[in-house]
């Protein structure tokens, strides 16, 4: 037949095909120790959508390399005499900056949860959407005008800013209380608030005032001796308004642009005097917080997407209790309400 015999044959059959190992049983480990099955696919939400990114950003790298991978076209041969092409370098930059901009996220969030548990908050606070490319337009609340207030452009008065995002703005009066513990929860917990400063109550420490403002602090006018502006003459006003922008720009580096009248009140001669030093805006409050407690100038007691909130350095010489129960009790309750703490000026 073919030369050789029937035995010979069957001891050169090729072996049969090997059977493929069985499927894992659910809850078993692979050799590596890592858990197989569904249980070992589980991973962390937040991550699923950026995890898949990077994927693809892996795979684009790699085949932006030239496919010089196990796939590459091994029958390709140099002719006799030449020298073989070099093969481009795989382009890996793109998934690694994705790769490291996930670094830098989850370990901004892990130091973020971290500090919620140190500062002893219910739950984390959420993180404000990025400021509006389009700021919107602030005017002068309903009721709020003085006399010829649009004719003679006096800056707007204005309790909270017009905005869906689900945000509320901290603000801080005069410059009491001094707590360095105050500096680093807000700055541990990435929580902006704009401060708005009395020259008598912060004379004594204006280095704390200027640590504030290294750590993203705005540092506003609140007058020189927060007296009750409306008994004053024009020209009383204008001191103590214009004053205190001096005072600020020589400690601080620049006039802000924001004045907040003392215990909210105000006429045509205060904000006349605001606008001749330089003052753009006059934000008041819709809520005021406390170390104990919350007051709200509406009916309906509740936070609406761009409140300003109010509240005052103050510890326990005052209140019962610190700046940091103060923050903890304000930010456990705008998150609870699903509010984040975003910052006033990114808004105006």
């Amino acid at each position: 037949m073919n030369g050789l015999d029937e035995p010979a044959r069957r001891r050169t059959r090729p072996n049969p095909r090997p059977r493929p190992n069985p499927r894992p049983r659910r809850g078993t480990r692979s050799a590596a120790g890592r858990p197989l099955g569904a249980a070992g696919t589980r991973s962390a939400v937040g991550f699923r959508s950026l995890v898949a990114v990077l994927a693809l950003a892996a795979v684009a790298s790699g085949c932006a390399g030239g496919g010089a991978g196990a796939g590459a076209d091994r029958s390709a041969r140099p002719a006799p005499g030449q020298q073989p092409e070099k093969a481009a370098p795989p382009v890996v930059a793109p998934a690694r900056a994705l790769y490291g901009y996930a670094a830098r996220l989850r370990a901004a969030h892990l130091a973020r949860v971290a500090a919620a548990r140190r500062w002893g908050l219910r739950k984390v606070p959420l993180t404000p959407p990025p400021p509006p490319a389009h700021k919107p337009e602030i005017t002068t609340r309903k009721g709020f005008e003085v006399d010829d207030h649009e004719e003679l452009g006096l800056p707007p008065v204005f309790t909270s800013i017009p905005t869906e995002d689900r945000v509320v703005f901290l603000t801080i009066d005069d410059g009491a209380e001094k707590d360095p513990a105050f500096l680093r929860m807000t700055s541990e917990l990435k929580i902006p608030y704009t401060a708005f400063l009395s020259d008598y109550l912060i004379k004594d420490d204006y280095g704390y005032f200027k640590e504030m403002q290294d750590r993203g602090a705005t540092l506003n006018n609140h007058t020189l001796h927060h007296p009750y502006l409306p008994a004053l003459s024009y020209a009383r006003q204008k001191h103590e308004i214009c004053g205190m922008q001096e005072v600020i720009r020589e400690r601080y580096g620049a006039r802000p642009a924001l004045f907040r009248p003392p215990f909210g009140n105000y006429d045509q001669d205060t904000l006349r005097a605001a606008k001749s030093c330089g003052v753009r805006y006059a934000p008041l409050w819709d809520e005021e917080v406390f170390v104990d407690h919350w007051e709200y100038r509406e009916g309906d007691r509740e936070l609406h997407p761009g409140d300003i909130v109010l509240s005052h350095f103050r510890g326990r010489g005052d209140w019962k209790g610190t700046m940091p129960d103060l923050v903890r009790r304000f930010l456990d309750k705008v998150t609870a309400k699903g509010y984040a703490v975003a910052r006033l000026e990114d808004y105006l």
